[in-house]
């Protein structure tokens, strides 16, 4: 049974089942997926993370399916309907719907209409009318008129043993079976507007009267709707042609054109109506609803990881400042390590007077402190406190704007308050400014990654499978990167691999009593800290300027041996390997391949050799905005400026200009040619170059375009090519003629702030 399950997996991901086998015991022996793609390479031919997470999903699912295969047949054993044939059909199932198909006829069922004409006697009458032998229906009935029953006439009996059979065809697996699938490609989801709900409904105005195949609903589309019906504005409903559909149950139970056939014909329009295509609308919903939240989630998940992976400027002393009007812009002062040793409040938008005296703080606060870089956060005055401080003409001190999404949070959770907890919450949003000057990374673990704001509709998909996914992209990104177990928060070793809370905050607690490590091995002295948790995270864990040279590389302690042998092979040692290129190279690795070191290893090691403890993140580079831009006002059509992408969705690019309004750049205006995917070309944190097409400030909307000839003004308002007019799926509206396609600008930025407001 395994050995299957194996194949079934290695086929859909086009792995061997090999090595679908051996990431499946890696995992039940405790093994994290980061662990397994970067130090188990030889046992699962090299499969890279996306890879190992794939088999790992799919191994969950099918534990699932096999949860609940075991719990139906419990349950049919103990109803006493548990056959062998029946115990094989259960056992033969490889996807839920069709095990829950062969499980619906012995489902216990509450009150139905069918039980009750059982209740009556009627299932004999049923049972003749559908063998369909020609006879006559009201002839056949006159022998199931029983008063005391409740049979007052033939023609109740005739409806009663219709209920019968109504719910036999919503039974039949193989009848499932085939307009599931008649669902799945011809289905249609139209959305209309809820009765008398057309003011109140004005953002979901594209939706009023809305239908295309459910095949082809993009995800966002699909999940604005269901926000739509959820919140009493629209209507939804999910259904094939009603025709095709009862042509495919006569297939199944019309077996001649006699009397009693009709009685058949006439049972499965009303089991198809009543219950068949109510419940196939709910799996499609469901089913619809998964599939767009696998989406939403994919595209939370990569602008995660391209935020997460942003450039680091590294150790500097930074002056983080969260900038404002009216409460005055909050000004911290951080050492090289992020430690906060001054603060601040600076009031450089006031008064002439204020002004002078905020120049002259920081001037001096850069002085005493010898600071480096300021990090100025990208909200309300931002920019306004960027030009103040490029103003000063600071030397050799460089301004950086920094996008400032979650800071708030930070500001007022458990993670600040144990960090800082005699410092007022508003300092400690410029703290997490400054710091993600620093090192993104490091400051963006402590925020809830809903809380960054670079998803589509993170607040309407599956709540569990968002925080699952968006916890992988946290843990890859911080194993590939590697943690500094000397410096790093508790909130950053949690998600080390093999760590956790409770481990990351022992070794924290241990670091604070006896001081920095001073090699990996001592981590094994860290409370509950065990052989297993150690060679899951110690790889992954560097300690810079410690007793052994590799603690500062990705180099598994499971291989120093190896790495002592090619040094001695050599006649010298370790620190020799690591500074001399020369010596690295007259290393044969085919010399030490052996029965659990291939050359995938031999070759990590190597690269690790020549470059300890590498930062995959690109170097950072310093971005400005264009000077004399600052508010939507000052914004004209045609006009080219540089910007950074802050939020990539199915539809398109949000980018940052500088106005303290992000615009869109539509999905039809990334480039010159056809783009499908708009993250095969724009990333989060991507800096481009691009060109103001339409500035509507009442609705605070800005339309922008990556085309090299800028694209044209008016394309945002429908002058969109032939070829992208004749992709769109149509709407009808009957009362005020063609409306435009869909601008999803108030739904996501409703969705981004976390409200209407």
């Amino acid at each position: 049974m395994q050995e299957t399950v194996y194949n079934d997996i290695a086929a859909a991901l086009e792995v061997r089942a090999a090595q679908v086998s051996a990431v499946a015991q890696l995992l039940a022996e405790g093994a994290t997926v980061p662990f397994i793609s970067r130090y188990r390479k030889e046992a699962t031919g090299s499969l890279d993370e996306v890879a190992v997470t794939a088999i790992r999903d799919r191994l969950k699912k099918r534990e699932e399916l096999d949860r609940r295969r075991e719990a139906i047949l419990k349950s049919l054993e103990k109803q006493g309907h548990l056959t062998d044939e029946l115990r094989a059909a259960v056992m033969a199932a490889d996807a839920m719907n069709e095990l829950e198909d062969i499980y619906l006829p012995y489902r216990p069922k509450r009150r139905t209409r069918g039980t009750i004409a059982r209740e009556k006697g009627l299932e004999p009458l049923a049972e003749a009318l559908f063998a369909q032998e020609g006879r006559d229906p009201l002839e056949l009935a006159a022998d199931y008129i029983d008063a005391e029953k409740g049979v007052a006439s033939a023609d109740e009996a005739l409806a009663g043993a219709r209920d019968i059979m109504a719910e036999w065809v919503n039974e039949n697996a193989e009848a499932r079976a085939a307009l599931r699938r008649l669902f799945a490609e011809k289905a249609t989801i139209r959305s209309t507007v809820a009765a008398g709900k057309e003011k109140e409904a004005a953002k979901y105005r594209d939706y009023f009267d809305w239908e295309e195949p459910i095949a082809a609903v993009p995800s966002h589309r699909l999940l604005a709707m269901r926000r739509g019906e959820k919140e009493d504005f629209l209507n939804l409903t999910i259904a094939p042609p009603e025709e095709k559909a009862l042509e495919i149950l006569r297939t199944f139970f019309i077996k001649a054109e006699g009397p009693d056939a009709g009685q058949v014909e006439m049972a499965l329009t009303d089991g198809y109506r009543r219950l068949l295509s109510r419940s196939l609308e709910t799996e499609m919903r469901l089913e619809t609803k998964e599939r767009a939240d696998d989406e939403a989630i994919r595209v939370f998940s990569e602008n995660l990881r391209q935020l997460l992976m942003a450039p680091p400027l590294g150790a500097r002393r930074v002056m983080g400042i969260d900038p404002g009007f009216r409460t005055g812009c909050k000004l911290v002062c951080l050492d090289r390590q992020g430690k906060l040793v001054h603060h601040d409040t600076i009031y450089p938008h006031f008064s002439d007077e204020k002004t002078a005296r905020a120049a002259e703080t920081v001037k001096a606060l850069c002085r005493e402190f010898a600071i480096e870089a300021v990090a100025v956060g990208n909200g309300t005055a931002g920019r306004e406190t960027e030009a103040f401080v490029r103003g000063l003409g600071l030397a050799g001190v460089q301004v950086v704007m920094v996008n400032e999404s979650g800071a708030s949070v930070y500001s007022a959770s458990e993670t600040a308050r144990r960090e800082f907890p005699d410092l007022d919450l508003t300092f400690r949003g410029a703290v997490s400014i400054g710091r993600r000057l620093m090192d993104p990374l490091s400051e963006l673990v402590k925020i809830d990654p809903k809380a960054i704001g670079v998803g589509q509709y993170q607040h309407d998909v599956d709540q569990a499978a968002l925080r699952s996914a968006l916890d992988d992209v946290v843990v890859s990104c911080v194993n590939a990167v590697g943690v500094d177990v000397n410096r790093a928060s508790v909130e950053l070793l949690t998600y080390v691999s093999g760590l956790g809370p409770q481990l990351a905050a022992r070794i924290v607690e241990y670091r604070n009593a006896h001081g920095a490590f001073d090699n990996r091995r001592e981590l094994l002295k860290v409370p509950r800290l065990g052989p297993r948790a150690f060679e899951q995270a110690a790889g992954f864990l560097r300690i810079a300027g410690g007793s052994h040279p590799l603690d500062a590389s990705a180099v598994h302690p499971e291989r120093y041996s190896l790495v002592d042998a090619m040094a001695r092979d050599l006649g010298c040692d370790v620190a020799d390997l690591l500074a001399d290129e020369a010596l690295r190279k007259r290393i044969r690795i085919q010399n030490y391949v052996s029965e659990e070191v291939g050359l995938p290893t031999l070759r990590d090691i190597m690269d690790e050799l020549a470059k300890p403890g590498r930062d995959p993140r690109q170097r950072f580079e310093a971005f400005a905005f264009k000077e004399d831009v600052h508010e939507m006002g000052d914004l004209t059509a045609g006009m080219r400026l540089p910007g950074i992408v802050t939020n990539v969705t199915n539809f398109g690019a949000f980018v940052d200009v500088g106005v303290h309004q992000d615009g869109l750049v539509h999905i039809s205006q990334l480039a010159d040619r056809f783009v499908k995917n708009p993250a095969d070309v724009v990333r989060v944190g991507q800096r481009v170059t691009v060109t103001v097409l339409d500035v509507d400030t009442e609705r605070r909307r800005i339309s922008l375009s990556m085309k090299s000839g800028g694209g044209r003004p008016g394309a945002a308002r429908g002058k969109t090519s032939p070829a992208v007019k004749a992709s769109r799926p149509k709407r009808r509206d009957r009362r005020n003629g063609p409306q435009p396609f869909h601008n999803p600008f108030a739904d996501l930025l409703k969705d981004r702030l976390g409200g209407d407001d």
